[in-house]
């Protein structure tokens, strides 16, 4: 009991810091609305599943007509849903199976676009699809005709038909939100080790150490308090992402638990530096560092993971922070649940129990001394 009376001491006067609200609250929603919108913008990419033979190739061909489309093969249409609603892609096609014999066969043909509903960029991705499909249909019925033009083209109708509903998320966001999530529960988990250094530069823990409450319930309330200063910053990041974003964040059960993993990560480094310096100039410093430097170097900010090559992809996984954005891409852009992210899990579960470990039994050795 006291150990929880301890974290939530520290967790009130974490929130007493009117810059703390601003940069727990503020700063990490700021920048989620900011950087979704700057992807969202960036990213033109249609998706495209089905089709076989020559002519569905010259289709997805014409798709990339006049640029400013990126063209990705999907496979299978429940996958291209899920892509599309995790804002993986902008928006789908689905080219139906036996295209190519039905067109030959001057039988009616049917392409599926594949949006959500009443997203303005999707419209204009739309647009050139159905550019692209009356460009392919003009040209079949130009080639049908026997050494020349024909007067009256062949029934190769090929047609938009359908969009699809909305079912959360948008694409933008599902990029920016994860990796600052990331990034925010470590950082704000080391800025907040500067309570402990205060707290144990006043004699705050050895006074408490003079009552009848042992060391080992005041190591623990102080690790308590770090946990509960992560916890509720990745809380606010993911609540306020979704109530303001429409973002989803996938499996619930697979969210709830690699949160829970950052947590206590962050909190176990947060402890460990709060008990190794005593100056709060030297911690300050060590926090900003850590708390940009390591989300750069583990792809969670720029470049990202994805985007980066050897040696620089093997080095960003010795940092906990390239594992929980593994974790979440999982979830949010690939459509996980619990058992795809156990090796994320795993390894962050072993960063948590090193880091805490090493913390607790440093502050239990600066309180006994």
């Amino acid at each position: 009991m006291k150990i929880l009376v301890i974290g939530a001491v520290s967790l009130r006067l974490t929130f007493r810091e009117r810059g703390n609200l601003f940069y727990m609250v503020a700063l990490p929603l700021l920048l989620v609305f900011l950087l979704g919108m700057l992807f969202g913008e960036r990213e033109q990419r249609l998706g495209v599943t089905g089709g076989d033979g020559s002519l569905a190739g010259q289709l997805v061909r014409e798709l990339r007509v006049g640029g400013g489309v990126a063209v990705e093969r999907v496979a299978g249409q429940e996958a291209l849903r899920l892509a599309v609603s995790r804002g993986r892609v902008r928006a789908g096609l689905v080219i139906p199976d036996g295209y190519e014999q039905r067109v030959r066969a001057r039988q009616p043909v049917e392409v599926t676009f594949l949006s959500k509903r009443d997203d303005p960029a999707s419209a204009g991705l739309e647009i050139q699809v159905r550019s692209a499909v009356a460009r392919e249909a003009a040209r079949l019925g130009a080639a049908s005709g026997d050494g020349g033009p024909v007067a009256s083209p062949p029934r190769a109708e090929v047609r938009i038909v359908g969009r699809e509903p909305d079912p959360g998320g948008l694409g933008g966001f599902a990029v920016s939100a994860p990796s600052l999530l990331v990034m925010f529960v470590f950082f704000m988990s080391l800025v907040a080790s500067l309570g402990m250094v205060a707290g144990l530069s006043a004699g705050v823990p050895r006074r408490m150490y003079a009552t009848p409450t042992s060391a080992a319930a005041i190591a623990g309330g102080e690790a308590a308090g770090r946990i509960l200063v992560a916890l509720a910053q990745g809380v606010i990041i993911i609540a306020g992402s979704t109530l303001l974003f429409g973002m989803d964040w996938g499996d619930p059960l697979g969210a709830a638990a690699l949160l829970t993993a950052l947590v206590l990560v962050g909190g176990g480094a947060a402890m460990l530096l709060g008990s190794l310096f005593r100056a709060p100039e030297v911690v300050f410093g060590l926090a900003m560092i850590l708390g940009i430097g390591l989300p750069t170097v583990g792809g969670t900010f720029v470049p990202r993971l994805e985007q980066m090559g050897e040696p620089l992809r093997t080095i960003a996984h010795l940092t906990p922070h390239a594992w929980g954005y593994k974790g979440f891409a999982t979830l949010v852009g690939r459509g996980g649940g619990f058992a795809d992210i156990l090796l994320p899990l795993g390894v962050l579960t072993i960063f948590a129990t090193v880091l805490m470990a090493a913390g607790v039994w440093r502050f239990h050795r600066r309180l006994l001394a």
